[in-house]
Order: structure tokens, then sequence, then C-alpha cells
């Protein structure tokens, strides 16, 4: 099974946030999208807007737990690492995202496809495919 496969289901829209907003406000978009976790995009006059990062939840925490009351008016770029954005592509089996996902200590991937960002996975997206595809199994090996 691939990404492309799991992102079929979800819906479409990708909810970001820009470098250049606050711990709160990308703190608010999580809540009322009822997300935990949004991809950083930063806005580079030659290229358009570039997937540069993750912010979650982990990083609401860790704003609020370094600088108090301080942190909900850092800017999200001060909470992410910009170093090396870590992706993956549709085409990439759940296995092959899986392990990065725990090699790396992460539980969501922009899915990035010719330079686009289509989508997010997450370790419960992975896990829920898991689940489904040994449910589809065992009515099939039930049904014979």
């Amino acid at each position: 099974m691939q990404v492309g496969d799991v992102l079929r289901k979800k819906a479409a829209r990708v909810a970001t946030v820009r470098m250049n907003e606050t711990v709160a406000i990308a703190a608010q978009l999580m809540r009322s999208s009822n997300i935990s976790a949004l991809v950083v995009k930063d806005v580079v006059r030659t290229e358009g807007n570039t997937a540069v990062g993750m912010f979650t939840e982990r990083d609401v925490v860790r704003a609020i737990a370094e600088h108090g009351a301080h942190g909900a008016n850092l800017k999200v770029s001060q909470m992410i690492s910009v170093q090396q954005l870590v992706s993956c592509t549709s085409t990439d089996t759940l296995e092959h995202v899986r392990h990065v996902m725990n090699n790396k200590h992460i539980r969501h991937l922009p899915v990035i496809d010719n330079y686009s960002l289509i989508g997010v996975i997450s370790m419960r997206d992975i896990s829920s495919a898991f689940d489904e595809e040994a449910t589809a199994a065992k009515h099939s090996a039930n049904a014979a």
C-alpha cells in the first residue's frame, strides 16, 4: 500500500501556517481544525510557497515550557528546525514511511510530489491503513 492510497481517503485540504505567524495563531489553527500538526510554509519570491517544516502540538508545549506565557508570542520560525525538511511522496510505501517516522521520531510527514505539497500523512493514518488491511484479509480468509 502506498501513501497516495491513504491520501485519497482523506480530506484534500492541507492545513498550513506561515513561518512569521505566532505560536498562538498556529495553536488556534490546530484547535479550530481539530488537528495536531501544520505544514510550515515560507513565501519565497522565486519559488512561490515552499514547505519548510512541520509545526506540532509538541512545539506549542515546548514554546510554553521554555518561555512561559511569552512563548505564545514567538514566531513559528523560532520553534521549528528548517535545516532539512523530512517528507515523502505519494508513491512511497507505508512501510517505508513508517520506518522514516520511527527513525526520525516524528508523527507527521508532508507529502510532496513534483515539488508540490499534496497532503500530510500521520502515524495514525498509517496505523489505520494497516488495521483496515488486516481486517479485510481476515474477512476474506473467513469467507473462503
